[in-house]
């Protein structure tokens, strides 16, 4: 059984998302010296936010070449599609994971690389409502992905679209969200007037997706409302249904990365651990 993650503390948002871009743009140097492709898997919302910012600047301080460096975005909100099954939603929509990738990830980054290193146009991967499954094997086609950005869900700790009771051997499909989730989703997604806007499903990587194809996994909370959250991952052994943010314990190479605010309420079960700027 895996030993409980023991947090790394950070004093800001700021500090934990360059220490992770720090690591990323590191990884991305190396894959690109050995001539094979990077796959960083990555969430949309808040809490990746910081470490995105930070990359960004990091690509135009480093110069770094990021022809090889694929981005696989986890989830998308869908809707029914007419004759039967699911659509996303119009990728130009202020909630839409395809606008929030190419707004601010994938649009910041190509900036600050220049027209000459950037990623390709085809670089920024979804899950298709129309064959979730094939998002599972193009992943594992690729080689599995070398780092996988994880955020857990303040109110029910829902990784990507995962809602609390998945499975473990979940793969990527069409899931109903939790009514919790699409209550955390407005505060991800501001333009929402109220909770009936919110879409009730979407197409998301699953459990087993990220457990088995990551390569390292990492865990980024921040703010003090994410002080449940900090607390039930430090100390899971194991993955927990009814938190699925508690499956990056059975990653490999797995890390929880934390801020102060995040990490106030449960500093006294984990003290020992460093607290980093």
């Amino acid at each position: 059984m895996p030993a409980p993650l023991t947090p790394r503390v950070f004093a800001t948002p700021d500090g934990l998302g360059a220490a992770l871009a720090d690591e990323i743009a590191d990884g991305i140097a190396a894959a690109g010296q050995a001539g094979r492709r990077y796959v960083l898997g990555c969430p949309g919302g808040r809490s990746p936010r910081p470490v995105y910012r930070a990359l960004a600047r990091l690509t135009a301080a480093r110069g770094l070449d990021l022809r090889h460096v694929v981005i696989a975005m986890m989830d998308e909100y869908v809707l029914p599609a007419p004759g039967g099954g699911f659509r996303d939603i119009d990728h130009t929509a202020h909630h839409s994971c395809h606008r929030f990738a190419a707004e601010e990830i994938a649009g910041p980054l190509n900036a600050a690389a220049g027209p000459r290193r950037s990623m390709p146009a085809d670089a920024v991967w979804f899950p298709s409502p129309q064959d979730p499954a094939a998002y599972d094997v193009r992943l594992a086609e690729a080689g599995g992905v070398d780092l996988f950005l994880l955020a857990s869900g303040a109110s029910d700790g829902h990784v990507a679209f995962n809602p609390p009771g998945t499975a473990a051997d979940s793969g990527s499909r069409i899931t109903a969200l939790a009514e919790t989730t699409r209550a955390d989703n407005m505060g991800t997604f501001p333009g929402f007037a109220d909770l009936a806007e919110v879409p009730r499903h979407g197409v998301t990587v699953g459990v087993r997706t990220i457990v088995a194809h990551s390569r390292r996994a990492v865990m980024a909370v921040h703010g003090a409302h994410k002080r449940e959250a900090v607390r039930r991952l430090a100390a899971s052994t194991a993955y927990d249904p009814q938190w699925p943010a508690t499956l990056v314990v059975d990653c490999r190479d797995p890390a929880l990365y934390v801020d102060a605010a995040a990490f106030a309420a449960g500093a006294a079960p984990y003290a020992g651990s460093r607290a980093d700027g």
